[in-house]
């Protein structure tokens, strides 16, 4: 069996030197090495009208190019910018906007409960970046992320998109890391500090978690790696 790594620009096949259940998939694992970003996307706090406490601000719920007209943070009233959904008094947060990630629960069929959307302060999540797609990964794919700086690895999914490069991971995911980060304005981890493992193909049939209890535990069933001794060597 062999692992792609992309590493900044570059790729080489090595070998993998531990055992890596291989998903149900042609496309084998790959690993991709990157900076991050802080993604607070999906949480039911993470944005809201002007004075309200946020997780971030609004400009950072848009596309890279900041435009007014290219939200992908939080649900909006017939795609019109100035109309985000409100949450209602049933919600975790009535009055703040109903923030969205590509991966949602299937089985919540109505698109304006938060609860459809992953938690970005409650589940490890990355952004599927042009780079892993091109490679195979998909919205919903198990993952496993590194950081060289703390040493520490753990599950996760890819949970969100709409940023082309995919340097970002949910808040939940760089506080699970080492990281002292508590919402999405205080920085990014820089200088290529992250790895991520994609597993294309893991989770087929699009499984949902609300804590990152159970998606650990689906991962470890799985029998998905998350051993980077020997990429990090």
């Amino acid at each position: 069996m062999v692992i792609v790594i992309v590493c900044l620009g570059w790729s080489f096949v090595a070998p993998v030197l531990w055992l890596m259940a291989q998903p149900n998939t042609s496309t084998p694992p790959f690993e991709l090495r990157t900076r991050m970003e802080i993604d607070v996307d999906g949480a039911p706090n993470a944005y809201g009208p002007p004075g309200m406490k946020t997780l971030d601000d609004l400009i950072n719920a848009h596309y890279r190019e900041r435009s007014e007209n290219s939200i992908v943070g939080y649900l909006l009233e017939g795609n019109d910018p100035s109309k985000p959904v409100i949450q209602g008094p049933g919600d975790p947060y009535p009055g703040y906007y109903v923030s969205t990630t590509a991966f949602a629960d299937r089985a919540v069929k109505n698109e304006r409960d938060p609860l459809k959307y992953l938690d970005a302060t409650k589940i490890n999540y990355v952004v599927l970046g042009t780079k892993a797609q091109q490679l195979g990964a998909r919205v919903g794919d198990f993952v496993a992320v590194y950081s060289l700086r703390h040493k520490r690895a753990v599950y996760g999914l890819v949970g969100d998109s709409g940023n082309p490069t995919g340097e970002e991971g949910s808040l939940h995911l760089l506080q699970d890391l080492g990281y002292d980060f508590r919402d999405g304005r205080e920085g990014s981890v820089e200088g290529g500090d992250i790895v991520v493992r994609f597993f294309p193909g893991s989770n087929p049939k699009h499984q949902f978690f609300r804590t990152q209890e159970a998606l650990d535990e689906a991962a470890q069933k799985l029998g998905l790696s998350r051993d980077f001794r020997s990429t990090t060597r």
